[in-house]
């Protein structure tokens, strides 16, 4: 991506030089383009819930920086050989669900032929240019406040293995299937102006980014962080995706692990498919974003703080 030449455009407010969740395309004053794309292979058997779990964690993108979804177009890889379109189209009557729910609209979409199947969407939403919700925002003094908790790519590795409880499965796919929406709203509501979704490079991965970005240090309190019902079990018992190794060697250089043991760090840097926010917000608003949050029936906290710095983080 370096090689590539940068963009000159006063327009383009959110470019790929900050390691942002989606693009923001300035059309006037008050309104902005926010633009994504991404898609998964299958976390789970049932063909509906795959299509719901991929819709809202492409549409996550458009969330996390503060804006509001108002089209999509489907984006497929699908073995045409071995899998029937009846298939196909319970995957994407599961991303219907999830516009329903989030009130876009899924305008068609591109299918090319692929020997293991993919499903996302493509997104375009709108926020306002002057409330936006970017890596480089996070600011000294906020409080940490993450929306869902941790755990997914363990279950999601344990589910793959034939061994994930059916509850433990269930606590998963509850999570993954619900919007960021109203985690958004209460980011923006509580005056935050840095936000990021935590996916496939986990808390750490994704939140070490932006405090490079944004040049502060975030201070981790490890025991606040939610985990999912079950998660720490399983990872115990094995069930550690790949990916989450690559992603705390990614970060390792710039963490103090602070005496923990590996297995709390590695569970910070699970690689996640539609997990939560973590957003900065001054420490009074970060506790009424609770409040606002647990009335909505999200698991979120405040799992730490940010201070001055260069980009570390450090666990307590």
């Amino acid at each position: 991506m370096r090689r590539l030449a940068p963009v000159d455009d006063p327009a383009l407010l959110v470019g790929v030089t900050t390691g942002d969740d989606a693009a923001v395309y300035r059309l006037d004053d008050d309104r902005a383009l926010v633009v994504t794309a991404d898609f998964i292979t299958p976390v789970v058997d049932d063909a509906r819930t795959w299509g719901r779990v991929a819709a809202a964690n492409a549409v996550s993108d458009v969330y996390a920086m503060g804006g509001r979804p108002l089209l999509a177009l489907n984006l497929v890889g699908w073995n045409s050989e071995e899998l029937s379109i009846d298939l196909l189209a319970e995957v994407l009557l599961g991303a219907q669900d999830v516009a329903s729910e989030g009130g876009f609209v899924i305008a068609g979409g591109h299918t090319v032929d692929d020997p293991e199947p993919k499903f996302g969407l493509a997104v375009v939403g709108e926020a306002a240019p002057d409330r936006l919700l970017v890596n480089t925002g996070f600011r000294p003094g906020d409080a940490l406040v993450l929306t869902k908790p941790l755990g997914i790519g363990v279950i999601t590795t344990a589910i793959k293995a034939g061994v994930a409880p059916d509850d433990v499965v269930d606590g998963a796919l509850a999570s993954m299937t619900r919007l960021n929406a109203e985690a958004a709203r209460v980011a923006l509501a509580s005056g935050a102006t840095g936000a990021t979704d935590i996916t496939g490079f986990g808390l750490l991965g994704h939140l070490g980014r932006a405090v490079q970005e944004s040049g502060v240090d975030a201070e981790i309190d490890v025991g606040a962080v939610p985990l999912l019902e079950g998660a720490r079990g399983l990872a115990e018992a094995g069930s550690m995706p790949g990916g989450s190794r690559r992603n705390l060697a990614w970060v390792d250089e710039r963490l103090d692990h602070g005496g923990h043991a590996e297995i709390d760090v590695l569970l910070l840097a699970d690689a996640q498919t539609s997990g939560g926010l973590v957003f900065g917000a001054a420490p009074a608003a970060a506790h009424e974003a609770l409040d606002r949050l647990g009335e909505s029936g999200h698991t979120a906290s405040v799992i730490g703080r940010l201070v001055e710095g260069d980009g570390r983080i450090r666990l307590a």
